[in-house]
């Protein structure tokens, strides 16, 4: 059960404001602590439900109840509930919902949070709104002093945090108090204190299941209230109310009519949506005068499929809300809960407001020094946050706009409505500096369910006229949600095939894999394969990123990967590739982050007809390797080895792999990256201004253990070939590559090449550089190239394009 904005989302192996990469976990169980406080004597989490409208369930949403035990009333402005999975990874985020108002003494409060498609029975009127897909059987609810998100994963991480006013996790939790969590939970019953509502700080203990009694603060149970947020009876009339909704849309991006019930407002529904967040958009035809005010908002309908039409004339009652699709995103302003009366029908539509280079400013965000820009007052004229936000719901239209951002799993791809705007040199946008996040960009997708997504790549073209209303989600930001779609021009892009290396030049890559495991399908292996064996020209070496262990995400121990790097170099031959070598360490298990169970990692792929491994046993998980230095230069004393594994810099990470090898006489080392993603970052279309990019610090850390080896390298050996290459995670102009370059011991590769052809990535239809080569000086004489083979296009073997460095090394002395 879930309600998502927009669209379908998979789990992402990562998200952040400009690009998204491998990042997961496993946590371990720690014990609670005897308790996270005193046990409460007043508010507390009186009952948890997370099956609504599952299979089975009578109630068509989750909710969370609180009970006061108290004497005097509670009050719980600024506070807020937060769900975490039963099982956190490391990129599980808490879920907040906001909450207001007070509880009686001895009275409830019920917070209604996501609705499925079952269910027959609303819950009482609640008394806060959320949009938090609980689990039905398995998780962690917490009362918290304050609406920041929690970061905490852990029983003993949570038992410190002092925000923390109560705290339940049911099912199978990490997260929860005292003993064990509480047990019962399912589709039909959920997990309740008694209703002296003792609270033992025990939730095994104090919570038993049963069968769901939401109560509100009026005192109602389910099928007393106003159905999913109220908004009452309007009484049938015919007459419009007295707000329209540019009145409840406001100047600010939050409505002056949060949390307020307003009636009749009219409108003409401009576009339907059945799927995922499921509701419609009304917009008023008689705008204001002030540039500030949208003439338009979303009417959140639940669980319900909308009945309206497009075209139809209405007045709805409902409830105002805020609904935030993350804790860092912005907000959309929704009429929740709502009836509507059908005046007329097949009314022509508002017109669409035009996105292009002209309407659209260059600024791209107001700043508030990091903080929450919810209340500033929106400057359509200046920034294009502020200029989208004026038009949330409204109307908009694009014309042939260029593709740069191929199509997803998911129905939607990114376009520009700027075409000069950082051109790349095969149809996309550059991301070249954090304060250059192209304005341009809007993301594209489609309310017909009836008719297939056209699939697009970079580079191509949306033709004729695309409209629809504007929408906001945690994906992306600002999308047009469209009810007329233009066609796709083809524009030819074609995979790149680099050209092959010479006798006397050492060609060396890397390339992110994307999850390779030996229970992938034959298609994934075969795909990757000829990336290798054709597009890049059989490298001598091969670096690379996100190789799993032979079972994949099976989590039972299993840390070897034999059976997945023979299938892969398998396939390497079979598409024409030499037989390749490998070498890798394994991981201790579950110490190296990815999928839980993943136990990824980095491995080398090479070429034994060109290039010899120098093999000296004695490195682990846990033991580094060092540099020697010998008559004859430096030397690894251990090779395949790790980078000081168990620096603080790599926990929960993949540790740099080094290796030494031998190519006509010269001795050539090669450190393989994949350094810490940006989850966790604020995203650039969010609330917070400008965005916290958190992930950075661990970042920075790891180049810093790096740039140390290289160091102790020329130290042993000023002369010695070092090769620096991987998924860093972090852009040409970041603080983690000139960390990884202090000293000028490493040159960024990507420098070299022209401005138009920097990227390895395309995040949110920004064409961006995560992966990176960076040699040392004694590298004096090479060929460097990034070969653009999957990420702008819509069918991808990996997110990654690979790279690769052709170094001549009878000229590098």
């Amino acid at each position: 059960m879930s309600r998502n904005v927009g669209s379908r989302r998979r789990v992402r192996r990562a998200v952040y404001p400009a690009i998204s990469v491998a990042v997961a976990g496993a946590f371990t169980l720690t014990a609670l602590p005897a308790a996270y406080a005193a046990p409460s004597s007043t508010v507390v989490i009186s009952e948890v439900y997370g099956g609504g409208g599952n299979s089975g369930a009578t109630l068509v949403r989750d909710f969370v109840e609180l009970g006061n035990a108290g004497t005097a009333a509670y009050d719980l402005s600024g506070y807020s509930v937060q769900y975490l999975p039963g099982s956190p990874s490391a990129s599980s985020l808490w879920q907040v919902t906001p909450l207001s108002g007070s509880v009686a003494p001895g009275g409830r409060y019920l917070v209604a949070e996501g609705a499925g498609s079952g269910g027959t029975v609303e819950l009482p009127t609640p008394d806060a709104t959320g949009s938090i897909a609980m689990s039905a059987t398995s998780g962690t609810i917490a009362l918290v002093s304050g609406g920041t998100a929690l970061t905490c994963k852990t029983a003993a991480d949570c038992a410190a945090d002092s925000r923390i006013v109560d705290l339940v996790g049911f099912g199978s939790a990490v997260v929860r108090e005292g003993s064990g969590p509480a047990a019962g939970a399912s589709n039909t019953a959920s997990v309740a204190r008694a209703a002296s509502l003792a609270d033992t700080d025990d939730n095994a203990a104090d919570l038993a299941s049963g069968t769901p009694t939401p109560v509100n603060s009026a005192g109602q149970g389910p099928g007393s209230g106003g159905g999913d947020d109220g908004g009452g009876d309007d009484g049938g009339s015919t007459e419009p109310g007295t707000v329209r909704v540019h009145d409840l849309q406001g100047t600010t991006r939050l409505s002056p009519f949060n949390g307020q019930t307003v009636t009749r407002v009219p409108g003409i529904v401009t576009g339907v949506r059945t799927t995922g967040s499921r509701g419609y958009w009304i917009q008023e035809p008689q705008a204001d005068t002030d540039a500030r005010t949208s003439e338009a908002v979303f009417v959140y309908t639940g669980s319900a499929t909308p009945t309206v039409s497009v075209g139809d004339s209405v007045l709805v009652t409902g409830k105002v809300t805020e609904y935030y699709p993350s804790s860092t995103s912005q907000s959309v302003t929704e009429i929740t809960g709502p009836t509507e009366t059908v005046l007329s029908s097949g009314n022509p539509l508002p017109d669409a407001v035009v996105l292009d280079a002209g309407s659209v400013p260059d600024g791209y965000a107001p700043t508030a020094g990091g903080g929450s820009i919810d209340a500033l007052p929106l400057q359509p004229a200046v920034h294009a946050l502020d200029f989208y936000e004026s038009l949330e719901g409204m109307r908009v239209e694009i014309s042939d706009a260029r593709v740069v951002g191929g199509t997803t799993a998911y129905d939607e791809m990114w376009v520009t409505v700027k075409p000069q705007e950082s051109p790349s040199a095969r149809g996309g946008t550059l991301y070249s500096s954090y304060d250059q996040p192209n304005t341009g960009r809007i993301k594209v997708m489609s309310l017909d369910t009836t008719t297939a997504f056209p699939e697009a790549n970079v580079g191509d073209e949306l033709t004729g006229t695309t409209s629809g209303p504007l929408d906001y989600a945690t994906y992306g930001g600002y999308n047009l949600q469209a009810t007329t779609l233009g066609a796709v021009a083809d524009n030819g892009l074609e995979r790149e095939v680099t050209r092959k290396q010479s006798k006397k030049e050492l060609a060396v890559a890397t390339y992110n894999v994307e999850n390779l495991d030996a229970l992938d399908e034959q298609e994934k292996f075969d795909r990757l394969a000829e990336g290798v064996a054709v597009n890049l020209g059989s490298p001598d070496i091969v670096a690379l990123e996100e190789i799993q262990d032979d079972n994949g995400a099976v989590n039972d121990g299993t840390v070897g990967s034999e059976a997945t790097l023979t299938r892969f170099t398998d396939a390497i031959r079979a598409a024409g590739g030499p037989r390749y070598s490998w070498r890798y360490i394994s991981p201790e298990n579950n110490q190296d982050g990815g999928e839980p169970g993943g136990n990824i990692r980095l491995a080398f792929l090479y070429n034994p007809e060109r290039v010899s491994f120098v093999d000296r046993s004695g490195g682990d998980a846990t033991t580094g390797t060092s540099v020697v230095k010998t008559k004859k230069g430096a030397r690894l004393t251990y090779s395949p080895g790790r980078i000081n594994p168990t620096s603080d810099a790599w926990d929960s990470s993949r540790k740099p792999l080094v290796g030494e090898f031998e190519f006509r006489g010269e001795s050539v080392f090669v450190i393989a990256n994949h350094f810490g993603s940006k989850g966790g970052d604020q995203p650039l279309h969010g609330r917070y201004q400008e965005p916290n990019r958190s992930s950075e610090t661990k970042r920075h850390q790891q180049a810093a253990e790096v740039n140390t080896f290289v160091k102790s390298l020329l130290a042993a050996d000023k002369k010695a070939k070092a090769v620096v290459l991987g998924d860093l995670n972090d852009f040409e102009f970041s603080q983690t590559v000139s960390t990884l370059t202090d000293g000028k011991v490493l040159t960024p590769l990507v420098g070299t090449l022209p401005a138009a052809e920097r990227y390895t990535y395309v995040y949110d239809g920004n064409s961006q550089t995560l992966d990176h080569i960076l040699t040392s000086p004694a590298v004096t004489h090479y060929d460097y190239d990034i070969v653009h083979i999957n990420a702008e296009f819509a069918d991808q073997a990996s997110d990654h394009d690979p790279q690769i460095v052709r170094i001549d090394i009878s000229k590098c002395k």
